[in-house]
């Protein structure tokens, strides 16, 4: 039995070009959010499954850090992940190639060296850096501000 499960869902109408969908998390953040094939392969208004793994890659990896952080008695007053997912074209289809993070931090108590050893365990605690560890290259660049 798992000791916490979050649930989304989504909807998808007609083909792959064509068609079009809705993705909705159990919290209500998400409700009905359109994606479709412009919003994933161009520029299209909507969101979709990469960027949507970017956030909360991003989400995650940050309250893991300001944990790290705060445990060992810095100060994370603000601490920012901006998460990039990037896909190659492989075979018939695609793959999640690298997620990149650029993490940003203004702390308390810390040097430049100190930050990125907290960035490089937070790497290794992040539920979904693990979950990604060994299918997608992850690159991390700390900056202390």
């Amino acid at each position: 039995m798992a000791d916490i499960a979050r649930k989304a869902g989504a909807q998808w109408m007609g083909d792959l070009k064509s068609g079009k969908g809705n993705i909705s998390t159990g919290s209500g953040a998400l409700k009905d959010a359109q994606y479709s094939f412009g919003t994933r392969f161009e520029n299209g208004v909507g969101t979709n499954p990469e960027e949507l793994l970017a956030a909360a890659h991003a989400g995650c990896f940050t309250m893991q850090l300001s944990a790290l952080l705060a445990a060992h008695g810095h100060d994370p007053q603000d601490v920012r992940t901006d998460a990039t997912c990037e896909m190659v074209k492989e075979g018939a289809g695609f793959k999640v190639s690298t997620m990149r993070l650029m993490v940003r931090g203004k702390v308390g108590n810390i040097d430049q060296a100190e930050f990125e050893k907290h960035v490089a365990q937070a790497a290794e605690l992040c539920p979904l850096s693990r979950v990604m560890k060994g299918n997608v290259e992850i690159v991390h660049e700390a900056v202390l501000e």
